[in-house]
């Protein structure tokens, strides 16, 4: 095993998130990132319909399933497989390719998308910002006017080109960092309220 697989084991299995997410249930650590960000934002509500892109493993799905109910929907797709979870309609496919939402509005789009990283920053940075912008794209055609739209992001070379993005088409556009992501991690999340009309 490589030196640089094994730190990040170490750090894994002693990370507290981690810990804390096998003993509550959670599929991820992710979860408490949406949680962290939700109680400072005030994202998710009962009755809102929600969908999560690049879902798998489903942290992101659990925590939104027990935030909008009673009345509130979730639908979920990754290209990877995602195991069943209460409350959510699970889908796999590409997002760009499949309709996930059939005639209904969301009221939030959450994308921890992330593509295959290579290890070399700048191919990363370009394809996680065609995601980020794919994912834009799909919200022009499933968000309501009033609307949030969360994502992942990167501190780098596409930071401000996604940012600048996101101003375009949003209102609102606030950058977060819960506590649960990493400090010395590059990963952020841009937080976008308010489509703005074409």
């Amino acid at each position: 095993m490589a030196k640089s697989s094994k730190q990040w084991l170490r750090r894994h299995v002693t990370d507290s998130y981690v810990r804390k997410a096998r003993a509550q249930g959670y599929r991820s650590r992710a979860a408490y990132k949406l949680l962290e960000i939700d109680a400072r934002e005030n994202l998710l509500r009962p009755g809102m319909t929600v969908l999560d892109l690049g879902a798998a493993p489903g942290g992101w799905s659990q925590v939104a399933a027990a935030k909008v109910q009673p009345g509130g929907r979730v639908v979920a797709i990754d290209l990877l497989p995602i195991a069943p979870i209460s409350g959510v309609t699970v889908l796999q496919g590409d997002f760009r390719e499949k309709m996930p939402l059939e005639g209904e509005k969301a009221d939030v789009v959450l994308s921890d998308v992330s593509p295959n990283l290579s290890g070399i920053g700048n191919v990363d940075q370009a394809r996680a910002l065609e995601l980020s912008g794919a994912a834009i794209d799909l919200c022009r055609k499933v968000l309501k006017p009033d609307g949030v739209f969360l994502t992942k992001a990167f501190q780098g070379e596409a930071f401000e080109e996604l940012v600048a993005s996101l101003k375009r088409s949003f209102a609102k556009v606030k950058v977060v960092k819960p506590p649960a992501s990493r400090g010395e991690s590059s990963e952020t999340y841009v937080l976008a309220r308010n489509l703005r009309a074409l």
